[in-house]
């Protein structure tokens, strides 16, 4: 007879894992089948099981509940994992690299027509522009555009990219462009009148950009169109509409890309 105050030691029960495909019985139920999943639950998680003929039961998960090879355990959801962290992107939809200070400038350039393209650039392509070391410059038009490539001297190096506006077959652009015959030197465009309209309307909350008559500048003309008074105003509001390239119209984002690859391909 045991003395008082003492007793048998409780044996305990080990605690499993439920891992999918461990077959486990239900101890009150008699259930049998296969862990499928554990579900997260108040006031107790859930394990699911599956019989071998597809039948599927929810058990919670209690201590000592289940029975594996005839022996009691206390199934245990399978431990938390922190899920992998998604990679921060550039406004241009790259992979934005930390924690890396701007490459030294190349000696390979970016040209663009105007201060407005070079602005829209940098506010889309200015994080992978600096990783890659490469500046964009704007030229104030392309109307000399054959003489200033030959002053710049491209070679295998010193790589030049241009980006025209409104760059459509029998276009003025498009007659300079064709007069510009170098390996080393990319030139391409978007069909856009000016870089204003490569930014989409949905991104500016408009239905479409306005018909501007012949004979008007085109700036001046949707602003008043528009109600945005001066065009530089119009552009401060075309400017802080875009956030990344989804709000920029196919052909500039394919444009620019094309440029960033060659300027910054090495062999």
């Amino acid at each position: 007879m045991l003395a008082s105050g003492t007793g048998r030691s409780r044996r305990r029960v080990p605690e499993v894992v439920a891992e999918p495909g461990l077959v486990v019985e239900d101890s009150a139920s008699g259930f049998c089948g296969a862990v499928l999943r554990v579900d997260k639950g108040m006031p107790n998680d859930a394990v699911v099981l599956e019989d071998r003929h597809g039948k599927q039961r929810h058990f919670p998960l209690r201590p000592a509940a289940f029975l594996l090879e005839g022996t009691p355990v206390t199934l245990v959801g399978p431990p938390a994992t922190t899920a992998p962290a998604t990679p921060r992107r550039s406004a241009s939809g790259s992979r934005r690299v930390t924690d890396l200070r701007a490459r030294t400038a190349r000696a390979s350039r970016i040209w663009v027509e105007g201060t407005h393209d070079a602005e829209l650039v940098e506010r889309v392509w200015g994080h992978d522009l600096r990783v890659e070391g490469v500046v964009v410059e704007p030229l104030g038009g392309i109307d000399d555009l054959h003489t200033r490539v030959a002053a710049f001297g491209p070679g295998p190096r010193c790589r030049l990219g241009v980006l025209a506006d409104h760059l459509v077959p029998g276009s003025k652009e498009s007659r300079i462009v064709d007069a510009v015959d170098d390996e080393h030197v990319l030139v391409t465009g978007h069909p856009y009148v000016d870089i204003w309209q490569a930014v989409r309307p949905a991104a500016l909350r408009i239905p479409a950009w306005p018909e501007v008559p012949r004979g008007v500048p085109w700036k001046e003309g949707v602003c008043r169109a528009l109600g945005w008074g001066e065009p530089a105003d119009g552009w401060r509001r075309v400017l802080a509409a875009v956030d990344s390239f989804r709000d920029l119209e196919t052909p500039l984002v394919g444009a620019v890309e094309r440029l960033i690859d060659f300027v910054t391909a090495t062999g």
